[in-house]
């Protein structure tokens, strides 16, 4: 296994996008947050939520729900920085919560232009675990240096959204549904203890293995071990064996193409989020593979 940095932001410079490059540098350690945070301002919209193409294959300029899951990943990605903006994004979400205290998959799309049939369909009035799941779950990992985002009352409400929706489960979901609730759990768990149960309950739906299909995707489109574990030392990495993580992050080292960049294996909508997605994916396969210790400062 080897991974050729280099070529790795060869990659990154000829074809992301400025965010993501912005995001590639605070994995090496030589971040600007102010940077960052005016490269992912192209995306926000004047009530606190974000659009604009910030999720590829939903390309209208509105906020949504999809958008707010990237944006919370670039304020854990900036700490010890913090930003107003995180606090912001929590109200617009409060905004459009549910009764239940759930997201929608998605509010009702303005331009469907370049924007995935999902996106463009959804039920504004129905309440998502796969998106209210994703999106509460990076809010957590932004709460652990956030104070303001950890008080914030939409997180709480959501967060109990999603443990008792999970808590519902009595079949096994949707894989993208199972992935993103292992996520949650995983990331309220040091302030939610009943996350172990729950993570325990979801475990009789994984594979040993920890490959399940994602029904209504492409034919070999899998949710894998590291989309549900992809960080060491946490709790849902009990849910597989030790020879199972290392055997994905070493495929994952080897998905590496010779343009230096990672591919996705779902389809995309649109010729700009196939070559967004790249960029996105390769800061993502990168940061998972340092966060595991298989990447070391010179490639």
């Amino acid at each position: 296994m080897h991974v050729d940095l280099s070529l790795a932001s060869d990659f990154l410079a000829t074809h992301a996008r400025l965010l993501d490059r912005h995001r590639y540098r605070h994995l090496l350690g030589e971040g600007d947050p102010a940077a960052t945070l005016a490269a992912l301002a192209a995306y926000r919209n004047p009530d606190g939520g974000f659009g604009w193409g910030l999720e590829p294959d939903l390309r209208s300029a509105e906020s949504q729900t999809g958008p707010a899951l990237h944006a919370f990943e670039v304020f854990a990605e900036i700490t010890p920085a913090r930003s107003p903006q995180a606090t912001e994004l929590c109200d617009w979400l409060a905004s459009v919560t549910l009764p239940d205290g759930g997201l929608p998959f998605a509010l009702p799309v303005t331009n469907p232009a370049g924007c995935a049939p999902f996106w463009a369909n959804a039920d504004p009035n129905v309440s998502s675990l796969q998106i209210s799941a994703i999106v509460t779950a990076t809010a957590h990992r932004v709460a652990a240096h956030d104070p303001d985002v950890a008080a914030h009352p939409w997180l709480a409400r959501a967060t109990e959204y999603c443990l008792s929706a999970i808590r519902k489960l009595d079949d096994r979901p949707h894989a993208l549904v199972l992935a993103f609730a292992v996520q949650f759990l995983d990331a309220a768990h040091d302030t939610h203890p009943e996350a172990t149960e729950l993570l325990d309950h979801l475990r009789d739906y994984l594979p040993e293995n920890g490959l399940v299909h994602v029904d209504g995707g492409a034919e070999d489109e899998m949710m894998r071990p590291l989309d549900f574990a992809a960080l060491p030392d946490r709790p849902a990495r009990s849910l597989f064996a030790p020879d199972v993580i290392d055997a994905e992050l070493n495929r994952l080292a080897d998905r590496q193409q010779r343009d230096g960049g990672w591919l996705v294996d779902f389809a995309n909508y649109s010729a700009a989020a196939t070559l967004e997605w790249r960029g996105y994916a390769t800061v993502s396969a990168l940061s998972i593979l340092k966060r595991n210790g298989m990447l070391s400062s010179t490639g």
